[in-house]
């Protein structure tokens, strides 16, 4: 959309734009009540105590899924889409990691530890995160079924009948997807899982979005060949098409 395409509001005084501005902000305010409500409730959620074992492979060797905790007892996962055959990680889900590294040192001192998982070979994550330039752990699920087990790794009638991802409410257009899971350690060492997010849940964490979102021409998706269709990993947006 360009400028002049872009079709503008009613054009008022500030003093006009101060009232209209005033309303929206009740609505604001009542938006941001119902949302922490609803965070609320997703903290609320009952817990599933994990019974599975889960190794997984690290810059440094295997890992548990205990060991990911890194001393904490919560546990953050990004479940990155990156799968065994591919040269490159998603570029979307890139789009959120370039806003991970900043978050974890803060995350740490609130007692939750941050970690990326995919099931590409840690080799490839290795290369492709230094390329990126990210510091975050970054481990595999290549040799487990942690992927398929928290709902991001889809088989082909799965991903054709929207049977499977987002608890059964979506289609997806790839074996591999994106979302969030939450894990909670207790001072016997069990863990519990205590919430996951697929689809439109976690797009809290884009956040050029959120940025987007304010802006005249908005997230300016409508005429793409799909959303998102104007991602790039931010070291190719300067590439010829």
């Amino acid at each position: 959309m360009t400028a002049e395409e872009l079709e503008y509001p009613r054009i008022v005084s500030r003093a006009e734009w101060l009232e209209e501005r005033k309303r929206l902000l009740a609505k604001e305010k009542e938006f941001t009540r119902l949302g922490d409500q609803l965070s609320a409730e997703k903290r609320h959620l009952p817990w599933v105590k994990i019974e599975k074992s889960y190794l997984f492979d690290s810059p440094t060797g295997q890992q548990s899924l205990a060991d990911l905790f890194a001393g904490k007892k919560q546990l953050i996962v990004y479940h990155f889409m990156f799968g065994p055959d591919w040269e490159e990680g998603c570029p979307t889900c890139s789009m959120v990691a370039d806003n991970l590294d900043p978050n974890v040192i803060h995350l740490a001192h609130r007692d939750v530890t941050l970690v990326v998982v995919s099931r590409a070979p840690i080799a490839k994550l290795l290369e492709f995160k230094k390329r990126m330039g990210w510091r975050f752990h970054w481990v595999s699920s290549f040799g487990n079924d942690f992927n398929r087990d928290y709902g991001v790794s889809l088989t082909n009638e799965e991903m054709l009948s929207g049977s499977y991802y987002n608890y059964g409410t979506s289609r997806f257009p790839s074996n591999e997807a994106g979302g969030l899971s939450v894990f909670y350690k207790d001072n016997h060492g069990a863990i519990f899982h205590t919430y996951s997010c697929y689809a439109r849940g976690g797009e809290f964490l884009i956040a050029p979005y959120a940025f987007l979102d304010l802006a005249p021409k908005g997230r300016d998706e409508e005429n793409l060949p799909f959303t998102m269709a104007w991602v790039r990993h931010h070291d190719r947006y300067n590439e010829v098409e």
